[in-house]
């Protein structure tokens, strides 16, 4: 990134939607510097992204969990800086062909995409560390990729049973050095966001 534009205050409130690709071919141009999300469906990834953003309609959700089957990238106020939301996987009622090639595609992308900065696992702090949850965080340290783990609807537990689900996840990756960030996060309260916006504007900053 040139200087001027390093010198421009990022707003994450500044996110539009750039593009939709099927195959990492049809991604935006492989430079810059972007943060990617995933999270099995109905996590709450896209209602994450959207409070994040400020926006409640740029990342869509949906009554049917795992309903987006694309890759979408979200262009921000920084040249060349991007958000991506990566597809649900693990719930929607689709064939088994249909899941394999999510997976895939999700491999395609998080293996050779170049710049990419960090991966944000999007978790339900009531059902944490599922099977797709775990492989996300295995991939991330395999690969050294600086991991956020957002664990969403914390405001569906009371304050001290969210804290013990906290400090449960915690125990089970303290052993994951990729891991950077753990927080609590509500889409509904909007707990966790100033720590979550920092956290993202630190790994573009880098």
């Amino acid at each position: 990134m040139t200087s001027d534009a390093t010198a421009k205050s990022l707003s994450f409130n500044s996110a539009r939607f750039l593009i939709s690709a099927s195959v990492l071919e049809e991604c935006p141009a492989d430079h810059g510097a972007e943060v990617a999300f995933a999270g099995r469906s109905n996590a709450g990834k896209s209602s994450a992204i959207n409070t994040i953003t400020t926006n409640g309609k740029l990342a869509r959700t949906s009554k049917t969990p795992g309903r987006t089957r694309l890759i979408n990238f979200f262009s921000l106020n920084r040249d060349h800086c991007r958000l991506v939301d990566l597809p649900g996987y693990g719930y929607a009622r689709v064939s088994r062909d249909l899941k394999d090639d999510w997976q895939k595609h999700l491999g395609h992308y998080l293996n050779d995409r170049r710049s990419l900065r960090g991966l944000v696992l999007v978790i339900d702090i009531r059902h944490p560390l599922t099977d797709f949850d775990q492989m996300m965080v295995e991939w991330c340290d395999h690969n050294k990729l600086p991991l956020m783990i957002l664990c969403t609807k914390a405001d569906k537990l009371k304050f001290g049973q969210a804290k013990t689900a906290m400090l449960g996840i915690a125990r089970k990756l303290e052993a994951v050095e990729c891991l950077e960030h753990l927080v609590m996060f509500s889409a509904t309260s909007k707990q966790g966001l100033d720590e979550t916006r920092e956290a993202l504007a630190g790994w573009f900053e880098e």
